[in-house]
């Protein structure tokens, strides 16, 4: 059986690099590619891949909003996540929102091929750079809060695009909502976070990365 895959990431050279890796196994195939976590929803749906390998970090719209969206329509779709960062608090936030598997960019050169037929087959997996213990032991007792559990998918969607830069009627034409509705979610967003500008909202974004400054 050959194994769908699907990737999502805005560098090309990344995107390049995980075909020619993982098109080398006769039994995966590389069946689509999505430059952003937005593109990335609509192929999961249409393509149907049974792995998505998804970078945390893009623009517009994250792989862990990316993801939840996914998971939440195609359940069935398995989502890997790359990423720079092994903190606890990013692999947490990356299996809350539905991905099987974790993989460190630095790693995942040598790991990628292995992560897709673990997840693949029901099977969770995680780089060997990161302490299974440390991640057991976050998953049980979380003692660290991150403010951004508090907001809902929609919020996290406006509070990453304003920390982006984009203004309230480019974010309402990329959602499909007025501009007035866009700053209700963006005024909620800011009194969960407690923060009373968006230099504050960026602040909070770098710092729990929902947005990267490379």
């Amino acid at each position: 059986m050959t194994i769908k895959v699907l990737l999502a990431d805005d560098h090309a050279i990344v995107v390049d690099g995980l075909r020619v890796l993982l098109e080398t196994h006769a039994d995966i195939k590389v069946t689509g590619v999505a430059r952003n976590g937005r593109e990335a929803v609509e192929p999961a749906g249409r393509l149907r891949p049974d792995v998505v390998i998804m970078a945390e970090t893009m623009p517009d719209l994250n792989g862990i909003g990316s993801t939840q969206k996914i998971h939440s329509a195609h359940p069935d779709v398995r989502v890997i996540m790359l990423s720079m960062h092994g903190t606890p608090e990013h692999i947490y936030r990356a299996l809350q929102a539905g991905a099987q598997g974790y993989l460190l960019k630095d790693s995942a050169g040598t790991e990628v091929v292995r992560a897709v037929r673990a997840v693949h087959v029901g099977r969770r997996y995680f780089s060997e750079q990161i302490s299974t213990t440390m991640l057991d032991d976050y998953l049980h007792d979380r003692h660290s809060h991150d403010p951004l559990d508090q907001l809902s998918s929609r919020e996290r969607e406006i509070v990453q695009m304003v920390a982006e830069g984009r203004t309230s009627a480019q974010i309402a034409q990329v959602l499909g909502l007025s501009a007035k509705s866009v700053e209700t979610y963006r005024s909620r967003a800011m009194h969960k976070l407690k923060v009373s500008d968006v230099p504050g909202l960026v602040k909070i974004a770098i710092q729990y990365g929902l947005i990267s400054l490379d």
